[in-house]
């Protein structure tokens, strides 16, 4: 499968999450969520990041540029596919969790012992990584040796942690921004009738006014898009 240029970000045009499940079962790389904001940012570490892993569309706006180029696709939210990630290798692989709150990661790791009694989980720690603790991490890594790396972080500092981590210890990592926070119920998701009409980003909105820059991204991006110059 190759991969498809939106201005200097490289996509994979899966078309639908069964594909990027079995197209990940060997990989040793990062799975980045590629959105509308992140084919826009400018910054030359995360697009490089993005170029030399495996970027899947996350966000309705990188669903609409593939299509437009004439791509059957569909939008893969992060946060729905870890956990089809976990359903469908946790008889096969070993699991590592970074992220969120000790009291969120915690939560994280009980609950998913209890719905999926099978899955092994090496190990897990917060988020919140202190001086000299990365180091302490990256040693744990490659002492437990997981197949499946997920961080919680948001980007791009979760992408920044998993290139590093990655170069230590190949895996498969998947960042995940607030996915452990929404699992555990300390966040919610938008209703359905909002993921139904692709207006998830419209219900962060409301909830988090303070979006409203990040969000009007999504103008430009549609501008640029109906122009083709994506």
């Amino acid at each position: 499968m190759r991969q498809i240029q939106l201005l200097n970000k490289k996509v994979y045009p899966f078309r639908d999450k069964l594909e990027l499940l079995d197209f990940i079962f060997d990989k040793k790389k990062m799975l980045v969520a590629i959105n509308a904001e992140k084919i826009l940012n400018a910054d030359e570490q995360l697009t490089k990041i993005i170029n030399n892993n495996i970027g899947y569309p996350d966000g309705i706006g990188t669903v609409w540029a593939l299509k437009k180029k004439g791509f059957i696709v569909e939008k893969i939210p992060g946060v729905e596919l870890w956990l089809d990630i976990i359903k469908k290798y946790k008889e096969c692989k070993n699991f590592y969790f970074i992220g969120s709150s000790e009291e969120v990661i915690y939560e994280t790791a009980r609950k998913l012992k209890t719905e999926h009694p099978e899955i092994t989980i090496l190990n897990y720690r917060n988020g919140y990584i202190k001086d000299g603790e990365k180091e302490l991490l990256i040693l744990d890594l490659i002492d437990k040796h997981p197949d499946i790396v997920f961080v919680a972080m948001g980007t791009p500092k979760q992408e920044y942690l998993m290139n590093e981590l990655l170069s230590k210890h190949p895996a498969l990592y998947l960042g995940l921004g607030g996915s452990f926070d929404v699992y555990c119920g300390k966040l919610k998701r938008a209703p359905k009738i909002f993921l139904k009409l692709n207006l998830e980003w419209l219900y962060r909105l409301l909830k988090e006014p303070t979006r409203i820059k990040r969000q009007l991204q999504l103008l430009r991006f549609l501008y640029l898009l109906k122009l083709n110059k994506l």
